[in-house]
Protein backbone atom coordinates (compact mmCIF):
# COMPACT_ATOMS: atom_id res chain seq x y z
CA UNK A 1 0.00 0.00 0.00
CA UNK A 2 1.29 2.96 -0.94
CA UNK A 3 1.71 5.53 1.90
CA UNK A 4 0.14 9.27 1.78
CA UNK A 5 2.01 11.78 3.68
CA UNK A 6 0.22 15.54 3.71
CA UNK A 7 2.23 18.35 5.43
CA UNK A 8 -0.11 20.12 8.17
CA UNK A 9 1.56 24.08 8.96
CA UNK A 10 1.42 24.92 12.88
CA UNK A 11 2.37 27.83 14.78
CA UNK A 12 5.32 26.41 16.60
CA UNK A 13 4.03 27.50 20.21
CA UNK A 14 3.34 24.91 22.87
CA UNK A 15 -0.73 25.48 22.92
CA UNK A 16 -0.34 24.88 18.73
CA UNK A 17 1.93 22.08 18.13
CA UNK A 18 -0.80 20.38 20.76
CA UNK A 19 -3.47 20.83 18.89
CA UNK A 20 -1.84 20.59 15.36
CA UNK A 21 -0.77 16.88 16.79
CA UNK A 22 -3.78 16.10 18.16
CA UNK A 23 -5.64 16.72 14.70
CA UNK A 24 -2.41 15.22 12.45
CA UNK A 25 -3.22 11.83 14.41
CA UNK A 26 -6.64 12.05 13.94
CA UNK A 27 -6.54 12.54 10.40
CA UNK A 28 -4.33 9.41 10.42
CA UNK A 29 -6.42 7.23 12.15
CA UNK A 30 -9.27 8.55 9.97
CA UNK A 31 -7.12 7.36 6.66
CA UNK A 32 -7.21 3.72 8.47
CA UNK A 33 -10.88 3.64 9.24
CA UNK A 34 -11.06 4.48 5.01
CA UNK A 35 -8.26 1.47 4.49
CA UNK A 36 -5.57 4.26 3.49
CA UNK A 37 -2.04 4.42 5.02
CA UNK A 38 -1.75 7.99 5.89
CA UNK A 39 1.38 10.12 7.35
CA UNK A 40 0.60 13.93 8.45
CA UNK A 41 4.03 15.87 8.97
CA UNK A 42 4.09 19.32 11.14
CA UNK A 43 5.86 21.99 9.38
CA UNK A 44 6.02 25.13 11.94
CA UNK A 45 5.58 28.14 10.54
CA UNK A 46 6.69 31.05 12.36
CA UNK A 47 4.49 34.23 12.99
CA UNK A 48 4.98 37.65 14.33
CA UNK A 49 2.69 37.43 16.77
CA UNK A 50 4.31 34.12 18.62
CA UNK A 51 7.74 36.57 18.21
CA UNK A 52 6.54 40.18 19.27
CA UNK A 53 5.70 41.53 22.99
CA UNK A 54 3.11 43.96 21.41
CA UNK A 55 -0.57 43.93 22.48
CA UNK A 56 -2.41 41.83 20.27
CA UNK A 57 -4.00 44.81 19.12
CA UNK A 58 -1.20 46.56 18.16
CA UNK A 59 -0.09 43.78 16.09
CA UNK A 60 -2.99 43.91 13.56
CA UNK A 61 -5.50 41.85 15.26
CA UNK A 62 -6.44 38.33 15.19
CA UNK A 63 -4.85 37.99 11.65
CA UNK A 64 -1.62 38.07 12.89
CA UNK A 65 -1.43 34.67 13.49
CA UNK A 66 -2.86 33.59 10.67
CA UNK A 67 -1.04 35.31 7.78
CA UNK A 68 2.03 33.30 7.55
CA UNK A 69 0.08 30.06 7.69
CA UNK A 70 -1.98 30.94 4.96
CA UNK A 71 0.64 32.15 2.89
CA UNK A 72 2.64 28.39 3.37
CA UNK A 73 -0.55 27.11 2.52
CA UNK A 74 -1.28 29.23 -0.48
CA UNK A 75 2.67 28.55 -1.44
CA UNK A 76 1.95 25.24 -1.26
CA UNK A 77 4.40 24.93 1.65
CA UNK A 78 1.54 22.45 3.26
CA UNK A 79 -1.15 21.14 2.62
CA UNK A 80 -3.52 22.13 5.31
CA UNK A 81 -3.26 24.44 8.45
CA UNK A 82 -4.92 24.33 12.27
CA UNK A 83 -6.07 27.47 13.91
CA UNK A 84 -7.50 28.16 16.74
CA UNK A 85 -11.08 29.62 15.22
CA UNK A 86 -11.05 32.86 17.03
CA UNK A 87 -7.57 33.51 15.82
CA UNK A 88 -9.13 34.06 12.03
CA UNK A 89 -10.48 37.01 10.39
CA UNK A 90 -13.62 36.14 9.71
CA UNK A 91 -13.43 37.46 5.75
CA UNK A 92 -12.90 34.27 3.55
CA UNK A 93 -9.26 34.11 2.08
CA UNK A 94 -9.60 33.59 -1.66
CA UNK A 95 -7.96 30.34 -2.80
CA UNK A 96 -8.77 28.97 0.38
CA UNK A 97 -11.83 27.12 2.07
CA UNK A 98 -12.48 25.78 6.34
CA UNK A 99 -12.36 21.98 5.09
CA UNK A 100 -13.14 21.27 8.96
CA UNK A 101 -14.24 22.18 12.30
CA UNK A 102 -13.47 19.53 14.94
CA UNK A 103 -15.71 19.04 18.04
CA UNK A 104 -15.25 22.30 20.55
CA UNK A 105 -13.57 22.48 23.71
CA UNK A 106 -15.08 23.84 26.40
CA UNK A 107 -15.48 27.67 25.28
CA UNK A 108 -15.53 29.28 28.40
CA UNK A 109 -12.82 31.81 30.70
CA UNK A 110 -10.76 30.89 33.61
CA UNK A 111 -9.19 33.07 36.34
CA UNK A 112 -5.69 31.44 37.16
CA UNK A 113 -4.60 32.76 40.73
CA UNK A 114 -2.70 31.52 43.77
CA UNK A 115 -4.48 30.22 46.55
CA UNK A 116 -7.24 28.95 44.78
CA UNK A 117 -8.88 32.86 44.77
CA UNK A 118 -12.15 33.46 42.32
CA UNK A 119 -13.07 36.22 41.00
CA UNK A 120 -15.22 37.58 43.70
CA UNK A 121 -12.83 36.61 46.24
CA UNK A 122 -9.79 38.50 44.92
CA UNK A 123 -9.08 41.13 46.84
CA UNK A 124 -9.82 44.71 46.12
CA UNK A 125 -7.37 46.60 43.95
CA UNK A 126 -6.30 43.34 42.71
CA UNK A 127 -4.00 43.34 39.49
CA UNK A 128 -5.35 41.21 36.26
CA UNK A 129 -3.69 40.45 33.80
CA UNK A 130 -5.17 39.92 30.14
CA UNK A 131 -4.65 41.14 26.80
CA UNK A 132 -8.26 40.93 25.27
CA UNK A 133 -10.66 43.84 26.24
CA UNK A 134 -13.10 41.73 25.65
CA UNK A 135 -12.27 40.08 29.11
CA UNK A 136 -11.40 42.80 30.63
CA UNK A 137 -14.30 44.64 30.03
CA UNK A 138 -15.99 41.61 31.71
CA UNK A 139 -13.68 41.51 34.60
CA UNK A 140 -14.32 45.14 35.35
CA UNK A 141 -18.28 44.77 34.91
CA UNK A 142 -18.09 42.23 37.55
CA UNK A 143 -15.28 43.36 39.72
CA UNK A 144 -15.15 47.89 39.40
CA UNK A 145 -12.49 47.60 42.52
CA UNK A 146 -10.43 45.76 40.22
CA UNK A 147 -7.46 46.74 38.15
CA UNK A 148 -6.50 45.03 34.59
CA UNK A 149 -3.43 45.24 32.81
CA UNK A 150 -1.82 44.29 29.58
CA UNK A 151 -0.55 41.03 29.41
CA UNK A 152 1.45 38.93 25.99
CA UNK A 153 3.02 35.50 25.71
CA UNK A 154 2.06 32.09 25.71
CA UNK A 155 -0.03 30.43 28.24
CA UNK A 156 2.82 29.40 30.63
CA UNK A 157 4.27 32.92 30.37
CA UNK A 158 1.13 34.11 31.15
CA UNK A 159 0.63 31.87 34.15
CA UNK A 160 4.18 32.59 35.17
CA UNK A 161 3.55 36.05 35.72
CA UNK A 162 1.24 35.43 38.57
CA UNK A 163 2.41 35.83 42.44
CA UNK A 164 2.58 32.55 44.16
CA UNK A 165 2.06 30.30 41.22
CA UNK A 166 4.88 27.94 40.55
CA UNK A 167 5.18 26.16 37.44
CA UNK A 168 8.33 25.04 37.48
CA UNK A 169 10.20 23.91 34.36
CA UNK A 170 6.17 24.52 32.28
CA UNK A 171 7.17 28.27 33.03
CA UNK A 172 7.19 29.70 29.27
CA UNK A 173 10.37 31.62 27.42
CA UNK A 174 7.74 33.91 25.39
CA UNK A 175 7.89 37.44 25.29
CA UNK A 176 5.55 39.48 27.82
CA UNK A 177 4.49 42.95 27.54
CA UNK A 178 5.22 42.81 31.53
CA UNK A 179 8.69 43.48 33.05
CA UNK A 180 9.99 39.80 34.09
CA UNK A 181 9.85 41.03 38.16
CA UNK A 182 6.42 42.58 37.99
CA UNK A 183 4.10 40.21 39.33
CA UNK A 184 -0.27 39.96 38.96
CA UNK A 185 -3.18 38.70 41.20
CA UNK A 186 -4.30 36.72 38.57
CA UNK A 187 -4.90 36.05 34.56
CA UNK A 188 -7.53 35.21 32.70
CA UNK A 189 -6.97 32.72 30.14
CA UNK A 190 -9.38 30.52 27.65
CA UNK A 191 -9.84 26.85 29.62
CA UNK A 192 -9.38 25.08 26.21
CA UNK A 193 -5.92 26.23 26.08
CA UNK A 194 -5.58 25.12 29.26
CA UNK A 195 -6.98 21.83 29.01
CA UNK A 196 -4.61 21.18 25.59
CA UNK A 197 -1.54 21.76 27.12
CA UNK A 198 -2.13 20.43 30.63
CA UNK A 199 -2.69 23.03 32.55
CA UNK A 200 -6.05 23.78 33.51
CA UNK A 201 -5.04 22.23 37.32
CA UNK A 202 -4.12 26.35 37.74
CA UNK A 203 -7.98 27.31 36.70
CA UNK A 204 -9.10 28.51 39.98
CA UNK A 205 -12.63 30.01 38.83
CA UNK A 206 -14.06 28.92 35.60
CA UNK A 207 -16.20 31.87 34.89
CA UNK A 208 -19.75 31.24 33.79
CA UNK A 209 -21.15 32.83 30.26
CA UNK A 210 -23.01 34.99 32.07
CA UNK A 211 -20.23 36.73 34.07
CA UNK A 212 -17.66 36.71 31.12
CA UNK A 213 -19.21 35.57 27.74
CA UNK A 214 -16.60 34.38 25.36
CA UNK A 215 -15.15 35.31 22.53
CA UNK A 216 -16.72 34.17 18.87
CA UNK A 217 -15.52 30.45 18.32
CA UNK A 218 -13.18 30.27 20.87
CA UNK A 219 -12.00 26.76 21.93
CA UNK A 220 -12.80 25.61 17.93
CA UNK A 221 -10.48 24.57 15.61
CA UNK A 222 -10.41 25.46 12.45
CA UNK A 223 -8.60 23.46 9.85
CA UNK A 224 -7.95 25.34 6.36
CA UNK A 225 -6.53 24.02 2.75
CA UNK A 226 -6.80 25.17 -0.38
CA UNK A 227 -10.22 24.94 -2.33
CA UNK A 228 -9.14 23.09 -5.26
CA UNK A 229 -7.06 20.43 -2.80
CA UNK A 230 -6.98 16.91 -2.64
CA UNK A 231 -9.99 14.71 -2.79
CA UNK A 232 -8.72 12.28 -0.37
CA UNK A 233 -7.25 15.11 1.95
CA UNK A 234 -11.32 16.04 2.46
CA UNK A 235 -12.66 12.69 2.59
CA UNK A 236 -10.23 12.49 5.48
CA UNK A 237 -11.06 16.04 6.96
CA UNK A 238 -14.73 15.19 6.25
CA UNK A 239 -14.65 12.29 9.15
CA UNK A 240 -13.30 14.98 11.61
CA UNK A 241 -15.72 18.21 10.84
CA UNK A 242 -18.56 18.08 14.04
CA UNK A 243 -21.87 19.54 12.80
CA UNK A 244 -22.71 21.11 16.06
CA UNK A 245 -19.71 23.18 16.70
CA UNK A 246 -19.36 24.19 12.70
CA UNK A 247 -22.88 25.47 13.23
CA UNK A 248 -22.33 27.69 16.82
CA UNK A 249 -19.03 29.22 15.21
CA UNK A 250 -20.49 30.20 12.42
CA UNK A 251 -22.88 31.77 14.56
CA UNK A 252 -20.91 33.38 16.45
CA UNK A 253 -18.61 34.60 14.02
CA UNK A 254 -21.81 36.26 11.81
CA UNK A 255 -21.98 38.32 14.70
CA UNK A 256 -18.46 39.64 14.80
CA UNK A 257 -18.52 40.29 10.95
CA UNK A 258 -21.95 41.74 10.88
CA UNK A 259 -21.20 44.21 13.54
CA UNK A 260 -17.95 45.28 11.52
CA UNK A 261 -16.28 44.78 14.66
CA UNK A 262 -12.53 45.05 15.11
CA UNK A 263 -9.95 42.82 16.60
CA UNK A 264 -10.34 45.51 19.80
CA UNK A 265 -14.07 45.89 20.12
CA UNK A 266 -15.29 44.22 23.36
CA UNK A 267 -17.90 41.72 22.20
CA UNK A 268 -18.91 37.81 23.58
CA UNK A 269 -21.01 35.39 21.54
CA UNK A 270 -22.02 32.02 22.78
CA UNK A 271 -24.01 29.61 20.87
CA UNK A 272 -24.75 25.95 21.48
CA UNK A 273 -26.67 23.42 20.36
CA UNK A 274 -30.36 21.93 22.99
CA UNK A 275 -30.67 19.01 22.34
CA UNK A 276 -33.89 18.11 23.77
CA UNK A 277 -35.19 20.45 21.41
CA UNK A 278 -32.93 20.62 18.58
CA UNK A 279 -32.44 24.41 18.79
CA UNK A 280 -29.33 26.28 18.39
CA UNK A 281 -29.45 29.24 20.80
CA UNK A 282 -27.00 32.34 20.76
CA UNK A 283 -26.69 34.53 23.18
CA UNK A 284 -24.09 38.40 22.37
CA UNK A 285 -22.78 40.69 24.19
CA UNK A 286 -21.38 43.93 23.60
CA UNK A 287 -19.45 46.39 26.10
CA UNK A 288 -18.12 49.69 26.86
CA UNK A 289 -14.00 49.51 27.45
CA UNK A 290 -14.48 49.91 31.41
CA UNK A 291 -17.54 47.54 31.98
CA UNK A 292 -19.91 49.81 32.78
CA UNK A 293 -22.55 49.81 29.81
CA UNK A 294 -23.30 46.77 27.88
CA UNK A 295 -26.00 45.88 25.31
CA UNK A 296 -27.40 42.04 25.13
CA UNK A 297 -29.22 40.40 22.48
CA UNK A 298 -30.44 36.53 21.94
CA UNK A 299 -32.05 33.96 19.16
CA UNK A 300 -32.32 30.93 18.10
CA UNK A 301 -32.56 28.36 15.16
CA UNK A 302 -34.06 25.70 15.02
CA UNK A 303 -32.26 22.05 13.60
CA UNK A 304 -33.32 20.14 10.80
CA UNK A 305 -31.31 18.12 8.67
CA UNK A 306 -31.28 20.71 5.90
CA UNK A 307 -29.93 23.19 8.46
CA UNK A 308 -26.34 24.68 7.51
CA UNK A 309 -23.65 27.23 7.96
CA UNK A 310 -25.47 29.43 5.60
CA UNK A 311 -28.59 29.70 8.25
CA UNK A 312 -26.34 29.80 11.08
CA UNK A 313 -24.98 32.62 9.95
CA UNK A 314 -27.69 34.19 9.86
CA UNK A 315 -28.98 33.74 13.20
CA UNK A 316 -25.87 35.48 13.52
CA UNK A 317 -27.04 38.70 11.27
CA UNK A 318 -29.93 38.95 12.94
CA UNK A 319 -28.73 38.87 16.44
CA UNK A 320 -26.17 41.68 15.40
CA UNK A 321 -29.34 43.92 14.17
CA UNK A 322 -30.57 43.41 17.58
CA UNK A 323 -27.28 44.71 19.29
CA UNK A 324 -27.37 47.63 16.64
CA UNK A 325 -30.39 48.40 17.47
CA UNK A 326 -29.96 48.00 21.20
CA UNK A 327 -27.38 50.71 20.93
CA UNK A 328 -23.89 48.43 20.52
CA UNK A 329 -22.55 51.41 18.31
CA UNK A 330 -22.50 53.77 21.23
CA UNK A 331 -21.76 51.92 23.70
CA UNK A 332 -18.06 51.38 22.12
CA UNK A 333 -16.24 52.14 19.17
CA UNK A 334 -17.21 48.80 17.24
CA UNK A 335 -14.38 49.16 15.33
CA UNK A 336 -11.51 49.54 17.21
CA UNK A 337 -8.24 47.69 16.28
CA UNK A 338 -6.30 49.01 19.22
CA UNK A 339 -6.74 48.53 22.57
CA UNK A 340 -7.35 51.56 24.93
CA UNK A 341 -4.69 51.27 27.88
CA UNK A 342 -6.47 48.85 30.83
CA UNK A 343 -7.56 50.06 34.35
CA UNK A 344 -10.07 50.34 37.03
Amino acid sequence: MTTRTFVLGTRGSRLALAQSTTVARAIEEAGARLGEEVRVNLEVVRTHGDVSAEPLAALGGVGVFAAQLRLALLGGECDLAVHSFKDLPTAPTPGLRIAAVPQREDPRDALCAADGATLASLPEGALVGTGSPRRAAQVLAARPDLFVCDLRGNVPTRLSRVRGLDLGADAGTAPSALGTGERLDAVVLALAGLRRIGLDAHATDVLHPAIMMPAPSQGALAIETRDEDDPLLHALLGTLNHRPTALAASAERAVLSALGAGCAAPVGAFARVDEASSVLLLDARVMSVDGRERVKARGSLALTDSVGLDEAARLGEDVARQLLAGGAAEVTDLGATKAPRQSS
